[in-house]
């Protein structure tokens, strides 16, 4: 019966990984044909028949104006999370607005790639206003779905492996996606075009037909995750969490400078690659004379992405994160040095491509900015997990609001729009396409590489001596909080796990001091020690801090030496500000795998400000059990 049970599990989940995953492909897709594909149709397409002067006006407007939606969504998203959070619904609260998201931003996709159904024709001050305002409601709807998909993560899996499962999966299909996209706008543009007219060409009928495919494949890509996914309603679902706001994102980023330099080195890298990235399709179309092998670029980005995401876990184990960033833009520098060298060259501009997509940028960033959590914690002794989850989301909404002013610049004054051709760019236009599309990008590559390695500090060996500071920090009660009523309370403290009770000088490696106690335990299975609420967790997920809900705080630190393991072989069965009960599963760790990289698996626990502890009774050091009642402390609640 267990074995059917367990198939069944494992079955169902199987499915909604492949559900979640799905949703991604289509919702990727739908962002490439938005932000990167809409701009060229606008500049080849969309004004067909209107005069020049007017076309371009209209380009310039439509231009301008994503840039502007773009930028505004900075201080939109936080409002459109915060309505999904406070939705609830019989289907959960974030798949509704996934489905609605998805099918409102597709139909207004398919309706702006009609060009309005040619309004600009009959009055192009009336396009422009009605375009705005659909444009408006499409980038809100669309964000309401980007908002739902990210967030149901936590509401389907409270496992931590299993959300790293499911994000590596989303991530995986949002590749296809995107560099899918890239492989398959010529063939389907140039295929509903000839079915229109006859013409072997990228027209408005087939950027019509394109949109009507990429739209259907992000509605059927929301309803699987609708249909194929569950939203738990439990605990952890229903705990209180704080809100974050855009000025606590600000806020969070100003007082770390770590945040500020790993941000500003991104944003460097992210401005090269989205605007050399929204250019391709001009490269090959006007100066390499070649707009059917644009597919190349599309499987060839598809294909490192592939390679590069399993491969930097690998490399990381022998090569520090610093490295790994250098040996991404150094490849970089040297994609732009063979699309400007080799221009006319196919070989050339494939190697251009292979090395153009070789990086490690974005997984060093999210590691870099999770381990600026701690730094930030130790510096200002403020801890916000949020400023991290907003800081790259909103570095990549302000890089692509860019990337679509520079390529419509590029349009307009490299003279690619409407119906020009290769034959019709002079030399000087291709001059003027390289400076923005090659020069300018390698400039800030290099921007880019020259900020990481003189200005982020945040290495492995730094995070783990921040982490062993900020917790010698926190168990000196060195803060004290701001309170203007004090009360004695009494605090029995039980178990976390059973094994050898010791005392903290017992303990080999530790360097931890004040009051507390560690256990060797016998299982890899750590449970609440009281009644109370998780405070944070450091990135590493060995550390723990707890409150109980009268008051006393603790840390609970698993092994010795065990940051270095980065989170390997522990889960967190809960997550930051979740209330427990005294013997609820917290934490298991993997006690074989610490004690196989050669650290220690003791059990510490301490309190964090032995200056508010008047009276401490223990039990003599002995073998305990989990649950067991092992010391009574007496204290001044500061609450």
């Amino acid at each position: 019966m267990k074995d059917i049970t367990k198939q069944k599990f494992s079955r169902n989940k199987l499915v909604e990984m492949i559900s979640f995953a799905l949703g991604n492909l289509g919702h990727s897709a739908f962002y490439g044909a938005l932000s990167t594909y809409f701009i060229v149709y606008v500049t080849s397409g969309m004004f067909d028949g209107l005069p020049q002067s007017v076309a371009n006006k209209l380009i310039g407007l439509i231009t301008a104006l994503v840039v502007i939606i773009r930028l505004a969504e900075v201080i939109i998203d936080p409002i459109l999370g915060n309505i999904v959070d406070n939705t609830k619904t019989r289907w959960g609260k974030f798949k509704p607005w996934q489905v609605i998201g998805a099918v409102v931003s597709s139909v207004l996709l398919v309706v702006i790639f009609t060009g309005i159904f040619g309004l600009a024709h009959i009055n192009w001050i009336a396009f422009a206003i009605v375009f705005t305002v659909l444009f408006i409601l499409l980038d809100i709807f669309y964000s309401f779905a980007d908002v739902a998909y990210w967030g149901m993560v936590p509401a389907i899996s409270e496992d931590s492996k299993e959300r790293g499962i499911f994000t590596s999966l989303g991530s995986f299909t949002g590749s296809i996606g995107w560099n899918g996209l890239t492989m398959i706008v010529v063939p389907v543009t140039t295929y509903f075009t000839f079915i229109a007219t006859g013409k072997h060409e990228q027209g408005p009928s087939g950027w019509f037909g394109f949109s009507i495919v990429v739209s259907i494949v992000a509605v059927l890509s929301a309803l699987a995750v609708a249909f194929g996914t569950n939203e738990k309603d439990n605990l952890i679902r229903n705990a209180a969490t704080k809100k974050t706001s855009i000025k606590d994102v600000f806020s969070g980023i100003i007082h770390n400078d770590q945040i500020l330099w790993i941000s500003l080195a991104y944003l460097m890298y992210s401005l090269a690659y989205v605007v050399t990235n929204g250019v391709l399709f001009y490269f090959f179309k006007f100066v390499l004379g070649k707009p059917n092998e644009f597919w190349i670029a599309g499987a060839i980005a598809t294909v490192i992405g592939f390679s590069t995401a399993p491969l930097y876990p690998v490399l990381n184990k022998f090569i520090t994160r610093k490295v790994l960033f250098s040996i991404g833009q150094m490849a970089m520098i040297l994609s732009y040095l063979f699309f400007i060298f080799g221009k006319t060259n196919m070989m050339m501009v494939t190697i251009g491509l292979i090395l153009f997509n070789f990086t490690f940028a974005q997984l060093v960033v999210i590691l870099s900015l999770t381990d600026s959590i701690e730094y930030g914690q130790l510096k200002n002794g403020n801890r916000n997990e949020a400023v991290v989850l907003a800081v790259r989301p909103m570095l990549d909404k302000i890089t692509g609001a860019f990337s679509n002013g520079i390529v419509g610049i590029i349009a307009i004054t490299a003279g690619m729009t409407g119906s020009a051709t290769a034959g019709d760019i002079s030399a000087s236009k291709i001059n003027t396409f390289e400076i923005y599309a090659f020069y300018t990008p390698l400039l800030f590559s290099i921007l880019a590489l020259v900020i990481f390695l003189w200005k982020v500090k945040i290495t492995e060996k730094k995070h783990a001596e921040i982490v062993i500071e900020l917790e010698k920090t926190l168990s000196s009660g060195a803060k004290k909080a701001n309170t203007s009523e004090v009360n004695v309370e009494l605090e029995e403290i039980f178990a976390p796990a059973s094994g050898q009770k010791k005392l903290l000088n017992e303990v080999d490696g530790n360097t931890i001091t004040g009051i507390g106690f560690a256990i060797d335990p016998e299982e890899g299975n750590l449970f609440a020690p009281f009644d109370g609420k998780v405070d944070f967790t450091f990135s590493t997920k060995h550390v723990l801090g707890v409150v109980s809900n009268n008051g006393l705080k603790a840390i609970i630190h698993v092994g010795i030496g065990t940051i270095n393991m980065r989170g390997a072989g522990f889960v967190s069965h809960y997550v930051d500000g979740q209330l427990f009960k005294k013997g609820d599963l917290l934490m298991s760790f993997d006690k074989k795998l610490i004690t196989k990289n050669g650290y220690q698996d003791d059990v510490i626990m301490y309190f964090t400000q032995p200056e508010n502890i008047i009276d401490v009774q223990q039990i003599d050091n002995r073998v305990v059990k989990q649950g067991e009642q092992i010391a009574k402390l007496t204290f001044r609640s500061e609450r």
